[in-house]
């Protein structure tokens, strides 16, 4: 089982007491005094690293405990040429792991990308919050040793051919409602530590880190003519949480982890200035198919709203015959956080709530709990402004505005959305391959066995 406190940790020898933490952590996890070095309160983290972001308490050659920093390097499993400033909050390191990995000649390697990926690795590099480069993402992966550069977004747009079904399903048996959205796993390990009387309202499908990583380890097996077991299944996220995600038992679909190792934003970035690759200097790749073919709904998962539309042009595709490349559903903003719409989904009125903050979504999970909850699906993204702000993204350093920063993360990858060839996931010629010669259809034997899952303790994943 993952260790929590091996994931997000805050160093007492280097902690100030400042707190600005605390006033991040969307689930009030950090303990301490002001002006004391603070501690974790594990049963309640939610690993999604904003107080990693926030951290503003480091170690420089020029403290008095700099005769440390080797050690300390050496405690956080840091590589011996990392030069990253030392913070007091961190999560840990795999770039060793993955390194290992890709040195290891008896396996195929094959990686993954989120879609926020690509709206904010350059910043790493020196270019403008926002800067979208999925093309120089794919060809430093390449460079990097990656035999099969796939895409996280395709498995995304699986997502959208599960989670629309089940969505369908529920509201012809009005079984389980109102239905939440799983893919964030801060929002996942929330309900489980704090609400778990309401696990049965989670959507059973596993995010898409998850679903990609079950399908490298099979469909992509046989299509790269190799079995599981020679397999090596990375990926890279703009999430921290995204690390205790692929760690969970539940999460091996071949009887070894569906995703053997998480690397972030900022560790790319210092996997590949460590190597001399530098992104901005690139030429445009595609990334490698079937498995990194992908659509526009598929890329906005990145944003806060972005899975919400996305399941709403499938559904309004299967459900009346009109193909939409937006759904045109308008959201209205009715609380911190908080979006409302209604829509005709199946002959029936559907009411939709989006939440962008995990400590926005407690008086909507009330309702729910007192059985007085007037929406019938829920998205649930534990950072504000979803992926982007994740806390494996670049640190946003004083003087610039972080706010300013997420809205051009999000509006890159809603200007991508607008430019690809194909914007409704089932649409994904792809996709369509995908369920015409494997799956076979949604929701089916197949696709429950390796793309759908069950949380909470019974599930003997997460204590």
């Amino acid at each position: 089982m993952t260790d929590l406190h091996q994931i997000v940790s805050i160093d007492p020898k280097l902690c100030t007491g400042c707190r600005r933490c605390a006033e991040v952590c969307p689930v009030d996890a950090v303990i301490g005094e002001q002006n004391k070095a603070q501690t974790i309160d594990t049963s309640r983290c939610v690993m999604c690293g904003q107080c990693v972001l926030r951290c503003s308490a480091f170690l420089t050659p020029f403290d008095d405990q700099a005769e440390n920093i080797a050690q300390i390097r050496m405690e956080r499993g840091l590589p011996e040429d990392d030069r990253s400033i030392l913070f007091a909050a961190h999560f840990r390191n795999d770039c060793g792991k993955v390194a290992q990995m890709l040195a290891d000649k008896s396996k195929i390697s094959m990686v993954q990308c989120a879609p926020a990926v690509r709206a904010s690795i350059a910043e790493e590099f020196g270019l403008a919050p926002g800067t979208l480069t999925p093309g120089q993402l794919a060809a430093a992966l390449r460079r990097l040793g990656f035999d099969f550069v796939y895409d996280t977004i395709f498995a995304a747009d699986v997502t959208i051919m599960e989670e629309s079904s089940e969505l369908l399903e529920r509201l012809e048996s009005n079984e389980n409602m109102p239905m939440f959205t799983s893919c964030c796993p801060g929002w996942v390990n929330h309900l489980e530590t704090a609400w778990p009387d309401l696990l049965s309202h989670l959507s059973s499908c596993k995010s898409p880190q998850q679903m990609a990583g079950a399908l490298f380890k099979t469909y992509g097996a046989e299509i790269a003519g190799k079995s599981s077991g020679h397999i090596a299944s990375v990926s890279v996220m703009p999430c921290t949480a995204k690390k205790f995600e692929a760690g969970r038992p539940e999460m091996q679909t071949t009887g070894t982890p569906d995703v053997d190792a998480v690397i972030t934003v900022t560790e790319l970035a210092g996997m590949l200035k460590n190597k001399g690759i530098f992104l901005e200097q690139l030429p445009e790749e595609d990334f490698d198919t079937p498995l990194g073919l992908y659509s526009g709904a598929g890329t906005i998962f990145g944003a806060s709203g972005g899975v919400m539309e996305a399941a709403l042009r499938t559904a309004i595709a299967v459900t009346t015959g009109n193909e939409v490349s937006e759904s045109g559903v308008v959201f209205n903003k009715t609380d911190e956080g908080v979006f409302r719409a209604s829509m005709e989904v199946a002959g029936r009125k559907v009411q939709a709530v989006i939440v962008s903050g995990l400590a926005n979504a407690a008086k909507l999970l009330d309702e729910v709990r007192a059985g007085k909850a007037d929406f019938d699906f829920m998205e649930v993204m534990c950072c504000s402004g979803g992926c982007v702000a994740g806390g494996g993204q670049p640190k946003l350093l004083p003087g610039i505005d972080i706010e300013d920063a997420i809205l051009r993360r999000r509006q890159s990858l809603h200007n991508h959305d607008k430019e690809l060839p194909i914007r409704a996931s089932h649409r994904n010629p792809s996709v369509k391959a995908l369920y015409e010669n494997y799956l076979e259809k949604p929701l089916g034997h197949l696709s429950h066995k390796l793309l759908h899952t069950s949380y909470g303790n019974k599930s003997g994943g997460h204590e």
